[in-house]
């Protein structure tokens, strides 16, 4: 069948009009031979991709060819870096169905509902390497702003940096609520991607909050979760090189005895050069940070 005439059968939903089977169904099928393997359960998917991840039904649309899920793109609007943002949380295609247009078919949806709700921009991730991905984003109006790199540390109790001014007496570490910790990053200006934000973390489970103190003023932060997955390290400019992130993440494996330590983060050379230092290692993985402005 001619792609024009396929295109013509393709029906979009938003997903808040469907059954939530079908929404995960066309994501689980799209995402089955992905460039890094995603499977995940039903109830997995909904407590990822409409919790922290900040999908919403009402912003997310559905294809169906002859009532099969065939494709689908999640949505979710919040303010990001200030702006109000919608975010592709993710755009999967069964297999059988791409290069029919559906994907610009569920694009055009998706602009058109942040055009609706006002959003200043869009924005997504996309794995290095996706470059079928990349050039479908390029046609559509997006444009690479940051390179996220990802680190882990495998031993994390024995990163070397720890050894020599790890357990430094003259900074003081307690471990804090969400409140205290959001309010201090929050007075920080920096870009920090998506899924490290407060938004993202005030929605997730099992994360740990420290800061670092000097008196009663605080001049650094760490959130870690159980896992050993590193959101935010952070140290005020005025304290740098004073041992103050390398005390923050001491006291966080310290209380977490996470059997592994993961980072990621954009463009700060910085943060890089820290992790690099104290033992951390760079890892395959990297994704750019698209924009479309409208």
């Amino acid at each position: 069948m001619a792609i024009d005439r396929l295109t013509e059968k393709f029906v979009i939903v938003k997903c808040s009009d469907v059954k939530i089977e079908d929404v995960y169904s066309a994501f689980d099928a799209g995402f089955s031979d992905y460039i890094i393997p995603m499977k995940i359960s039903q109830q997995a998917f909904i407590d990822r991709f409409f919790g922290p991840e900040g999908n919403q039904l009402e912003t997310s649309y559905i294809a169906y060819y002859e009532n099969k899920p065939a494709g689908v793109i999640l949505g979710g609007i919040r303010y990001f870096d200030g702006i109000k943002t919608i975010r592709c949380g993710a755009m999967a295609i069964s297999a059988e169905f791409r290069g029919t247009g559906i994907s610009r078919i569920l694009f055009d949806a998706h602009k058109k509902a942040a055009e609706e709700n006002n959003c200043r921009q869009l924005f997504l991730e996309v794995i290095k390497g996706n470059e079928r991905a990349i050039a479908f984003y390029h046609k559509c109006g997006y444009e690479k702003i940051y390179d996220i790199s990802y680190f882990a540390a495998e031993n994390p109790e024995k990163l070397t940096r720890f050894q020599a001014i790890g357990k430094n007496p003259a900074i003081r570490i307690d471990e804090v609520d969400f409140q205290l910790f959001s309010a201090a990053a929050d007075n920080w200006e920096f870009h920090i991607n998506w899924q490290n934000d407060l938004p993202y973390l005030e929605s997730s489970d099992n994360v740990s909050y420290f800061a670092a103190f000097d008196d009663e003023q605080v001049i650094g932060c760490l959130s870690v979760n159980s896992g050993g997955n590193i959101s935010l390290l952070y140290t005020d400019k005025r304290y740098r090189g004073k041992g103050v992130a390398t005390r923050l993440l001491f006291e966080g494996i310290t209380k977490l005895k996470a059997a592994k330590l993961q980072a990621g983060f954009p463009n700060n050379s910085l943060a890089e050069g820290f992790l690099k230092k104290a033992g951390f290692k760079k890892t395959a993985l990297a994704q750019y940070e698209m924009y479309l402005l409208l």
